[in-house]
């Protein structure tokens, strides 16, 4: 049995695969907010409330906001900062007393949609998260490609070409892709334009309704975001572009930012494919799951 985790900034879940891939258990639960000691209880009792209810033992494959520093072996990165600079896999290992795998959120997603998701067969594939954070992840030949800094994928605090403000972001820098593209950047742009604060969700159900300001506050995050995934495909040249978050569920990204990413791609055409995720809010959990191969031996990453 293989177990994923994934540890999101508001919920922790848990999923249990058979060794045929066969969904077995699912659970989730609040994430404890700021306290890294409570986090660590909570990954333990969901792990041992799942195996007792299942009657066996399983691999553990953990998805995280962030990365492990390849230097101190320390979490970095990430947006959910009470885990920052401490030492998340040893500490689960010491409380699970087995191995662990931990791997970035955005690289677990991937994972999933390369493997028998909506990116299923491509050599090269780049997963995309547009939610509170803005991050990403690559896989080649189904294996998840970390980087020689533990980085790839981490395009959201690159700067966003094109723009003449530079909103503050949680990582120290100013202007990164994340601070226009995640849902908070999304809801600040739209005051900023001079509008009352809205919701992500409030502005697009505006949009869908024909009210002006939320159309042209869509327009713009389009025209960013093929901008952004311009650049993207420039240096990594992915077959298959997956968009996960809450914000993938816009249906209409995928036909208008296709169209707007040629004026910044250095090619006189572009075949990357833009899809939806195919396991959606799933896919996270079950890349974790997938950090251990089908027998708890093979790595997947």
């Amino acid at each position: 049995m293989r177990l994923g985790i994934d540890l999101g900034g508001t919920k922790i879940e848990v999923l249990a695969l058979g060794v045929d891939g066969r969904e077995l258990l699912r659970s989730r639960i609040a994430t404890p907010q700021g306290d890294y000691p409570a986090t660590l209880g909570a990954i333990t009792t969901l792990v041992r409330q799942v195996e007792g209810e299942l009657g066996c033992r399983g691999s553990v494959g953990v998805g995280i906001p962030g990365a492990l520093s390849l230097a101190t072996g320390l979490v970095k990165n990430a947006n959910s900062v009470c885990l920052i600079g401490k030492p998340l896999q040893q500490d689960l290992e010491n409380r699970l007393e087995r191995p662990v795998r931990l791997a970035n959120d955005a690289n677990c997603f991937t994972l999933s949609e390369a493997a028998d998701g909506a990116a299923a067969g491509a050599r090269l594939v780049f997963g995309v998260i547009l939610g509170t954070g803005v991050g990403g992840g690559l896989v080649w030949n189904g294996q998840v490609w970390p980087g020689a800094n533990a980085i790839a994928g981490e395009w959201g605090h690159n700067p966003l070409p094109g723009e003449t403000e530079a909103p503050p972001c949680y990582c120290g820098r100013r202007g990164c892709v994340e601070t226009w593209l995640s849902g908070p950047g999304l809801a600040a742009d739209h005051q900023r334009a001079g509008n009352p604060a809205l919701s992500p969700e409030q502005i697009v159900a505006g949009a869908a309704a024909g009210h002006p300001a939320c159309e042209a506050t869509l327009q713009r995050y389009e025209a960013r975001l093929a901008r952004a995934l311009a650049g993207v495909i420039n240096i990594v040249d992915p077959d298959v572009i997956v968009l996960g978050g809450g914000l993938s569920r816009l249906a209409r990204l995928y036909e208008r930012v296709p169209r707007l990413w040629g004026a910044a791609v250095f090619s006189d055409s572009v075949s990357t494919r833009l899809v939806p995720p195919r396991h959606g809010d799933s896919s996270g959990v079950r890349g974790a799951a997938w950090l251990w191969g089908p027998d708890g031996a093979g790595a997947a990453g």
